[in-house]
């Protein structure tokens, strides 16, 4: 999994947790062990306005 360091919304527990759970047999973390340590330490979560629950209900 690479980790940049990118734009810290980003760069939340949720992400890294989702990617560590999505491998099957091994997992290698490529990045800065900062930018890792920040990640754990960011339960910051956003809303995401993605729009997907009015595209599913306008379809049906």
């Amino acid at each position: 999994m690479a980790i940049p360091p990118t734009a810290p919304v980003l760069m939340t527990r949720n992400l890294l947790y989702t990617g560590i759970t999505r491998a099957k047999k091994l997992l290698i973390i490529v990045g800065y062990e900062k930018v890792v340590e920040f990640m754990i330490d960011n339960v910051d979560s956003k809303k995401r306005n993605t729009g997907l629950e009015y595209k599913l209900k306008s379809e049906f």
